[in-house]
């Protein structure tokens, strides 16, 4: 096996004990508690699986795009939320139930809307599209469903030991995370570099923004959980987008490069925002009281 052959598989098993993690601290109320709150469900459906593709169906549609970077985009556009999200969410104070709610609702949905968008897409743009509901169901249960759902068992039936194995596994699983993907960036950097100047980072970074302030807008009234759905929307699971290009599209080798591209400047926005949600606070906070 190549070297970029093998960290893919690393950073999958990487990503597979974080979200493991992320079950250990999480109960089955948590994991339904978005199905039980239809006005939050409504509003993280609208804006992570309705307005979000509609507007990079808008944006392919506009801008004359490298191929790789149209694929890159749309795929990215349909696929769920990333792995490493719940964590940034809890981090933000937003309910941990919110965080998983979120990670389960996006993943189950890809299941069925993934299909249905390439569907869509190939009577659109007359495109021959394939994507098999099995290929994404697969996908989706090894590295979101079937880790949340061991992590969850753990803490309801094993809760001393799932507390003291948390936090280890977390931070375990995240330096792995780290040294795996940034070694493929490294390694993707050439090609990522033949992206500047032809409109693909200006693509990307809207992407990123417009996802931030749909989120942003339609999070509701707390600022916490506001800022989760920013989060969520703004990203997407780079993984599931490239396997979505590979089966569609296996002789473009520049996928992966535009959905690290993605990755890299989605981490850099995500950490701006709740900068930018704290300065903004307190002058609301006075605004009120005036």
């Amino acid at each position: 096996m190549t070297l970029e052959t093998l960290l893919p598989i690393a950073l999958n098993l990487s990503l597979f004990l974080v979200v493991f993690a992320i079950g250990l601290r999480a109960s089955v109320r948590d994991a339904t508690y978005l199905f039980r709150s239809p006005g939050e469900l409504v509003r993280a459906l609208l804006a992570m699986s309705v307005l979000m593709p509609l507007f990079v169906a808008l944006l392919v549609f506009i801008f004359d795009l490298n191929p790789a970077v149209k694929m890159a985009l749309v795929a990215l556009s349909v696929a769920p939320v990333p792995t490493l999200l719940p964590m940034k969410m809890v981090k933000t104070q937003a309910s941990v139930g919110y965080a998983i709610g979120v990670l389960i609702m996006g993943s189950v949905l890809a299941i069925v809307f993934v299909p249905l968008a390439m569907e869509t897409i190939e009577r659109v743009y007359g495109v021959p599209l394939q994507m098999s509901v099995m290929s994404i169901a697969t996908f989706v249960f090894m590295v979101v469903l079937l880790p949340l759902g061991l992590g969850i068992a753990v803490h309801r039936y094993a809760p001393a030991l799932s507390q003291r194995l948390a936090e280890p596994i977390a931070r375990i699983a995240g330096v792995g995370v780290l040294v795996f993907l940034g070694t493929l960036m490294v390694l993707a950097a050439p090609a990522m570099w033949t992206f500047v100047g032809h409109g693909a980072v200006l693509a990307i970074i809207g992407f990123v923004l417009v996802g931030l302030v749909v989120g942003h807008l339609l999070g509701g009234p707390t600022p916490a959980n506001r800022t989760a759905l920013s989060f969520s929307t703004a990203s997407r699971h780079p993984g599931l987008a490239i396997l979505i290009v590979q089966a569609n599209f296996p002789a473009e080798k520049l996928a992966m490069a535009a959905a690290l591209l993605f990755l890299l400047v989605n981490i850099v926005a995500t950490m701006v925002y709740p900068l930018w949600t704290r300065r903004r606070q307190p002058l609301a906070e006075e605004l009120e009281r005036k």
